[in-house]
């Protein structure tokens, strides 16, 4: 158990939280905020963005986490790291609009 491990699996716990919004939105055809768009992490993406999005966040995970079982520090800096980014990802994308412009008013 080495701080570079730890904060591998931080990072993994992360990227792997971060994939299921993007998936989620890419599989069911609804825009969602990607780097891709235009502004970045504001404007919304399509389909495929998205999906390519959730891919790379997945594996890049999943590449973090091969290797070794983990220690129990490890494991609770994956379980905290993924659920602090799912409370920030929350946070944030609970305020931007996120309609398609044609349903937005005003």
């Amino acid at each position: 158990m080495t701080v570079r491990s730890t904060l591998a699996r931080a990072a993994a716990g992360a990227l792997l939280v971060n994939a299921v919004p993007h998936g989620v939105a890419g599989a069911l055809g609804r825009p969602f905020p990607t780097p891709f768009a235009d502004p970045p992490g504001i404007g919304l993406s399509g389909r495929v963005p998205n999906l390519t999005w959730s891919a790379l966040n997945a594996a890049a995970g999943v590449v973090l986490l091969r290797g070794h079982e983990g220690s129990a520090r490890e494991r609770a800096a994956l379980l905290v790291s993924g659920i602090a980014t799912a409370a920030g990802l929350t946070a944030y994308f609970g305020r931007l609009d996120l309609r398609p412009p044609g349903d937005r008013k005003g």
